[in-house]
């Protein structure tokens, strides 16, 4: 088991990772951006950590859950950096989302100070950080990936090494786009089935007992029949990671036609000021097509 793990980025799903890894005796040190969350991961048991230079040098392996593949460079990279304060040997764990390059940037440079890296991306939002259920997928070695399992074992119920360095990225680009490609149909479904005088509540019962059922339905179905669009994780964020999607496929010479309409999708409703909304927001967009609000006319 690892000793003392450094965490950096305490928002809406590294906070409950990081209470759930105290909760299951690690010593952590926290830090983030913004210092209320750290405030609260002090209060459950973590040390407060000045800057992630401090937070590498006080730790064995440091956790980052950061928005983009800025922060990550600036975290690792920048003046006060993690390069900074990591010792030979310190692995670090990226569990953000962003590019497959960036994540082979951020491996090399570890190696080169005489450490390793990891990306391993999540799956499963905030419900899944908080009930320490979430899918992880790592990229790297397979030795970085066995110094790392006791920690994914408590934030994780599905832990899959999917390959070498930018893997991880790679299978979390898939994930993302059959999820928002998951989301859109709901809310078709939804919006059809509504409008055609059918209860929604009536329709999500129905899908989710048949093919058509799904974790995103069982999740985020609730959300959308409230119109409750708290951001478990919100739209900006799914628009960067559909980006990444697009970009890679691209890359490799791979058509995602119905991924890039969903992004023009997200796109529409960020230019309303909603990005900060939960990504089962989409909804809002079917039902003004259709100028029909599920349950009743807008």
């Amino acid at each position: 088991m690892p000793g003392r793990v450094g965490f950096i980025g305490l928002g809406v799903m590294g906070l409950p990772m990081a209470r759930n890894l105290l909760a299951a005796g690690f010593e952590v040190v926290a830090h983030s951006r913004s210092p209320a969350p750290v405030d609260e991961a002090v209060r459950a048991g973590a040390t407060r950590g000045d800057g992630p230079a401090a937070v590498a040098a006080a730790s064995e392996l440091t956790i980052l859950m950061l928005p983009d593949d800025h922060a990550v460079e600036q975290v690792v990279e920048g003046s006060g950096g993690v390069l900074e304060g990591a010792a030979p040997g310190h692995l670090l764990v990226d569990m953000s989302t962003v590019s497959p390059a960036r994540a082979g940037r951020t491996t090399e440079l570890m190696r080169q100070a005489q450490g390793d890296a990891l990306d391993a991306p999540v799956s499963g939002g905030d419900v899944g950080a908080r009930n320490g259920t979430l899918a992880i997928m790592a990229g790297g070695s397979a030795d970085a990936f066995a110094r790392a399992l006791p920690v994914f074992e408590v934030l994780g119920s599905t832990i899959v090494h999917v390959g070498d360095t930018g893997a991880g990225q790679v299978v979390k680009a898939c994930n993302q786009v059959v999820v928002a490609l998951t989301l859109q149909a709901v809310a078709e479904a939804l919006v059809l089935g509504s409008r055609a005088g059918v209860a929604p509540e009536t329709v999500v019962e129905v899908l989710s007992g048949g093919l058509a059922g799904s974790r995103v339905l069982d999740v985020r179905g609730p959300n959308m029949l409230a119109h409750d669009f708290t951001p478990g994780f919100p739209l900006d964020l799914h628009h960067k990671d559909l980006g990444i999607a697009l970009a890679t496929a691209r890359a490799h010479g791979v058509s995602l036609p119905a991924t890039a309409l969903v992004d023009q999708a997200i796109a529409s409703l960020r230019t309303r000021g909603r990005g900060g909304e939960d990504h089962s927001a989409l909804l809002t967009y079917v039902e003004a097509l259709a100028q029909h609000r599920i349950g009743g006319w807008t």
